[in-house]
């Protein structure tokens, strides 16, 4: 017995030992790859900004944040029509798509058949795993021709764009918020409906305000994918560098910018490019950064 007793805690202990061992080395892997995530962002910032930095002295950094003329051949590198266009494109898909998306996670949550929603899930997955370039040609040759018979010009305007990039921040926005309504405890709404409040009321005036940090960070990471589309942007804004004074004027973004030009451009073209990714960047981290405090507010 005394045998069996001491072979049991030798096997214990190589046991502990064995686990003791395992754990060591997963906390240096997560840790490996935790330092590599960290390396790779800094390195993206580092490159970005130590090349974005020359080509901003070169052109005078009111001349390229607040100049109007984007025209790389003839050496006007002035990025204010594209800051424009990003911020109407980026607005004008949230007017699109944050409605529509919001009230279909509440149909999905609270309304859909289970029936349904077996049909309706996997096709918003479908919907945000079709390529940019995809919606790009499909509003080349669906929306562009509604939107020249409705308000007039080429069609490669900022309503086709708008169309376009609210449907594709649609999968975001439906999903995220749907996963964090249905995180509300359900105790919510059940006393809600107790105290006599309807079904609407009771999903728009306790269970949102809930769910409000989920449903805000659903609309920012959608107008983070607005902000920084480029292939399906190219195809549809009309790429002029101009700011847009009607709904009919082509315009043309930073990303769609970036990606027309850099297939050829060199010298001083090449850096004034990295200085619009860089621009993009930092908007991308304004993004993160008020997604951030908003969580914290919410918390």
């Amino acid at each position: 017995m005394q045998a069996n007793a001491v072979r049991s805690g030798g096997i214990a202990a190589k046991t502990s030992l064995r686990n003791s061992f395992k754990e060591t080395g997963m906390k240096i892997l997560f840790g490996v790859a935790a330092a590599v995530f960290i390396a790779a962002v800094l390195i993206i910032c580092l490159y970005l900004f130590a090349r974005a930095f020359p080509a901003v002295g070169k052109i005078g950094i009111a001349e390229f944040l607040f100049g109007d003329r984007w025209l790389t051949s003839s050496g006007c590198f002035g990025i204010g029509s594209l800051v424009v266009g990003t911020c109407y494109s980026t607005v004008g898909a949230l007017i699109v798509g944050v409605p529509i998306g919001l009230l279909t996670a509440v149909f999905l949550a609270f309304y859909c058949p289970k029936w349904l929603y077996k049909v309706l899930k996997p096709l918003t997955n479908i919907l945000a795993g079709i390529p940019s370039v995809v919606y790009g040609y499909f509003g080349m040759r669906a929306i562009v021709p509604l939107s020249k018979e409705l308000v007039g010009g080429a069609g490669y305007n900022l309503v086709t764009t708008s169309v376009v990039l609210g449907i594709m921040i649609l999968p975001t926005v439906i999903s995220i918020a749907e996963n964090s309504l249905r995180a509300v405890p359900r105790s919510y709404y059940e006393g809600a409906l107790a105290l006599g409040a309807t079904k609407e009321r009771a999903i728009f005036c306790t269970v949102f305000p809930a769910a409000a940090s989920g449903v805000m960070t659903a609309v920012i990471l959608g107008l983070g994918r607005a902000i920084g589309e480029t292939a399906a942007i190219k195809l549809i804004c009309g790429n002029v560098a101009q700011i847009p004074s009607d709904l009919s004027q082509p315009f043309i973004t930073l990303a769609s910018a970036i990606s027309s030009g850099m297939g050829y451009a060199s010298g001083l073209r090449l850096e004034a490019l990295v200085a619009c990714a860089a621009v993009l960047f930092v908007f991308i981290l304004i993004i993160t950064t008020l997604l951030m405090l908003l969580r914290r507010k919410s918390r």
